[in-house]
């Protein structure tokens, strides 16, 4: 089963990095593995993870 996370708008590198890590983190402990991101032009990024087995 796949989950798709997007984190709102965060300019700067430092802000979004440290949100994507306890986003990653969050939803490891519900059982899910962070396999792909992306970041838009717009500042936001989007997260794709997948429960592990």
């Amino acid at each position: 089963m796949y989950k798709t996370v997007v984190i709102g708008y965060l300019p700067k590198a430092d802000d979004m990095a440290q949100k994507v890590e306890e986003k990653a983190n969050e939803m490891l402990q519900e059982g899910y593995e962070l396999i792909t991101m992306s970041i838009t032009g717009t500042a936001k990024a989007i997260l794709v993870f997948k429960k592990a087995n």
